[in-house]
């Protein structure tokens, strides 16, 4: 079997013809595919470089190392899935929990490579068992839960860390990054963080010309007068340059608080293969435990050498929906430009100089975000918390979660936060549903309805399949 690196040309290689799409082993023109890597960069580029930064790691190795773990997916599945790998900001409340308990870039790289090892474990899990062991073990009730008091354990780092360095270019960096995200259509709805970011660096320069230095924290914490943008890294950073590396460390009290974040990485790749799958209009059902593996090999490589830990972007699912182009070829082109990037540590200055207040308006909202998918996930799953044995699991691991409620166990070890809430949620909901009466445990389907194939491999997809509507066959 092929490594999928081989493609053919979509018609003149120009231009698709109107309602025809550019399968995953076709391609336009070499100079058009460039361009379509390169939208792609940009559609990544706002989570890409900010969660580094958010992290405390540097955002040039994020952005190579998003290169390196793009071609590893993209060879592991044969081209078949197109996708693009870029740092994944389920990991940043993790990262400052960490950060809060003393831990270093060192210790935080340490921990999630070791998340990095189970994704793995867990994508050869599902190649072997299929995902039916997935939604037995964590239900949408338990995996919503989890992905919200990871995305909600972040609003303290807003309101403490970055809002107070400015906060009224926060609250106007907040306003443009919403209307973005709401009045823009398209591919610029999809960049519409990054678009934020551009908008808070200008309006943070012109603060500075009008008014000067501003009283207020800085990065540090510390009340001083200083410039909102300060750009003098920028000036002495070379053109040309390999980022920096650092060696992980491993503590068992972080190790423990990023392992739950697998279960949102599970669901984030889950979810992506279902979308490129009816997107192309190719089912890749077997592909799913290989997607998550390659997943994991890449963040396993990216923290090893001190970088941040990748996942499937769903912003260029954006862009290939509005440009119908699903060519894997295009994706090669965005590693390779990304490549570029990692290797200019003038543009890693430029990105690490993002003014504090500028974070706190993109965070606000970034952060809602991220908790609130976990919402998304009870929604789209018709979660009932009406029902006990729902609502007090979820409802305790949720509070442990975004309080920071803790469990002291022994001088040196404790649990808190993201870690105990995971462990609440997912335990509780399991335990009570084993002693919980018989009219509590109403039968839930253990695959929702859009991967209710995963566990079908071998079975052909015909029209006739249970799930689909018999068609009539047409007559000789």
């Amino acid at each position: 079997m092929g490594l999928g690196v081989r493609w053919t040309v979509h018609g003149d290689g120009r231009t698709p013809a109107p309602g025809a799409v550019v399968r995953p082993d076709e391609r336009l023109s070499w100079p058009r595919t460039a361009g379509l890597g390169a939208q792609h960069v940009v559609a990544m580029f706002g989570a890409s470089f900010v969660a580094p930064v958010l992290m405390g790691l540097d955002p040039n190795l994020a952005i190579m190392m998003s290169g390196v773990s793009t071609v590893i997916f993209l060879l592991a599945t044969r081209g078949r899935v197109p996708s693009y790998l870029g740092c994944s900001l389920s990991f940043v409340g993790v990262a400052a929990v960490i950060r809060a308990q003393g831990g270093t870039s060192a210790t935080v790289t340490g921990a999630v490579l070791v998340v990095g090892v189970a994704l793995f474990l867990v994508g050869v899990a599902v190649q072997r068992f299929g995902a039916r062991i997935i939604h037995a073990a964590m239900p949408p009730v338990v995996t919503g839960a989890v992905v919200m008091l990871i995305g909600f354990n972040l609003a303290p780092v807003t309101a403490s860390t970055y809002w107070p360095q400015d906060q009224w270019v926060a609250l106007l960096t907040m306003l443009f990054t919403g209307l973005a995200v709401v009045c823009l259509r398209g591919f610029w709805s999809r960049i519409a963080i990054f678009l934020g970011l551009v908008f808070g660096y200008g309006i943070s320069w012109v603060l500075d010309l009008v008014f000067g230095k501003i009283h207020s924290a800085n990065g540090a914490g510390q009340i001083t007068d200083h410039w909102r943008l300060d750009l003098s890294g920028v000036g002495k950073a070379e053109w040309i340059g390999l980022p920096s590396f650092h060696a992980p460390s491993f503590q068992w009290s972080a190790i423990l608080v990023a392992l739950p974040v697998v279960i949102a990485l599970v669901a984030e790749n889950a979810g992506h293969v279902k979308a490129v799958g009816e997107m192309t209009g190719d089912p890749l059902d077997d592909k799913l435990g290989t997607a998550i593996s390659a997943d994991g090999v890449g963040s396993v490589l990216s923290t090893a050498l001190g970088g941040p830990p990748n996942t499937t972007y769903s912003e260029n699912i954006g862009v290939m929906a509005a440009t119908r182009v699903y060519s894997t070829a295009a994706y090669w082109a965005a590693a390779g430009f990304a490549l570029l990037f990692g290797l200019c540590p003038k543009f890693g200055a430029v990105v690490a100089a993002i003014p504090g207040g500028v974070l706190g308006g993109i965070t606000v909202i970034l952060y809602g975000m991220i908790g609130l998918l976990g919402a998304q996930i009870w929604v789209h799953n018709k979660v009932d918390l009406r029902n006990p044995l729902n609502l007090v699991p979820v409802a305790a691991g949720v509070i442990i979660g975004i309080g920071g409620v803790s469990l002291k166990i022994s001088e040196n070890f404790e649990l808190g936060g993201i870690a105990l809430g995971t462990i609440v949620v997912l335990s509780g909901y399991h335990v009570l549903r084993a002693l919980a009466p018989a009219h509590l445990k109403q039968q839930e389907p253990l695959l929702d309805e859009g991967t209710s194939a995963y566990d079908e491999e071998d079975a052909p997809r015909e029209p006739s399949a249970p799930d689909r509507p018999e068609k009539p066959r047409p007559t000789e």
